[in-house]
């Protein structure tokens, strides 16, 4: 049950744009200006949804500007910083287009492409992801990210490609099966990937950061793996017990040689550094098992509490429904 519930189905509408807002107060104007100037040449009905995610650099004045003065934005404020895949669902959840567009806030993906998205979709696509040809971010980032989804696809038994942004398109009833997803721990692409729709990817042009920096760290990075890779795959359980079992077959072999070597050349005299590496290596390993059992046990606890993914603070120019 999501806190906030908006009701649209009396209007109809082609394109929804959902942004989460988080560190790009100076982006705001100029990514809303480009937008409209996109989606009017298109002749298209929309509504801009901006999601304030209690971004540090006080956006929601920003926004709550725009909203004033155009009707087709809607403006969101969250209570707290919840989180970029958060802030998505709650945009996704009081859209109202046949359509729907996801994009970041900071300008790397143009609005422009927005027609590109469009076009694809209406070839009979229920989603079109886009892919970024020439990445603006640092190497560092790339590398983080590559290695992020290269682990990621090994746990998930999924083919990801890193390249694949947020930017993307998808159709109501993608956007609907996507909002049945209840998980704590979410990813918006990772999700769409998995529902299993139609859908195909274009490429297109990226741009640096209008402003500002990443907010996800290296550590955010880190941590994001992990709670996707242990909400979605038992597979570090599987290899923790494989891993097990093959250190037990190796005692096991390691015992036998020492008996065999007793019987035959009478030379027990192994010393204790073998014993204490032995007792190490062991114990490690028991504690890493458990370490891992214990994230999963983290996961169903944090589930369990069945607290909604988000508080809605203030809405400007959306339909209010439950809370």
């Amino acid at each position: 049950m999501f806190t906030c519930m908006m009701e649209c189905e009396d209007e109809t509408m082609d394109i929804s744009i959902v942004i989460p807002v988080y560190g790009c107060k100076k982006a705001v104007s100029e990514l809303y200006r480009r937008i409209v100037v996109t989606l009017e040449k298109m002749g298209r009905s929309f509504e801009i949804i901006m999601v304030e995610d209690s971004c540090p650099q006080k956006s929601w004045e920003e926004i709550k500007k725009i909203c004033q003065d155009d009707k087709r934005v809607v403006g969101i404020k969250l209570s707290r910083n919840f989180g970029q895949m958060k802030a998505i669902t709650a945009g996704l959840k009081a859209s109202c287009g046949d359509r729907i567009i996801v994009m970041d806030c900071d300008l790397q993906d143009r609005p422009e492409y927005i027609e590109n998205l469009w076009n694809k979709a209406e070839e009979g696509f229920d989603i079109v992801y886009s892919k970024r040809k020439n990445r603006k971010d640092d190497f560092l980032v790339r590398l983080l990210s590559k290695m992020f989804y290269i682990i990621y696809n090994h746990f998930s038994d999924m083919k990801y490609d890193f390249e694949v942004g947020n930017f993307s398109i998808a159709n109501r009833k993608v956007i609907d099966a996507f909002l049945e997803m209840g998980e704590n721990s979410r990813d918006y692409i990772m999700f769409l990937m998995w529902l299993g729709f139609k859908d195909t990817t274009i490429e297109i042009e990226g741009d640096k950061r209008f402003s500002g920096a990443s907010a996800y760290t290296f550590r955010k990075k880190v941590n994001l793996a992990i709670s996707l890779i242990t909400e979605q795959s038992n597979k570090p359980l599987i290899i923790s017990v494989k891993f097990g079992l093959l250190i037990s077959l190796a005692s096991a072999i390691y015992i036998v040689y020492i008996i065999l070597r007793s019987v035959l050349v009478g030379d027990l005299d192994m010393g204790w550094p073998t014993i204490v590496a032995s007792i190490y290596l062991v114990g490690g390993l028991i504690l890493g098992a458990l370490g891992i059992a214990g994230i999963y046990i983290g996961n169903i606890f944090t589930e369990t509490k069945n607290r909604p993914l988000y508080i809605v603070d203030e809405l400007i120019n959306g339909k209010e429904g439950e809370y």
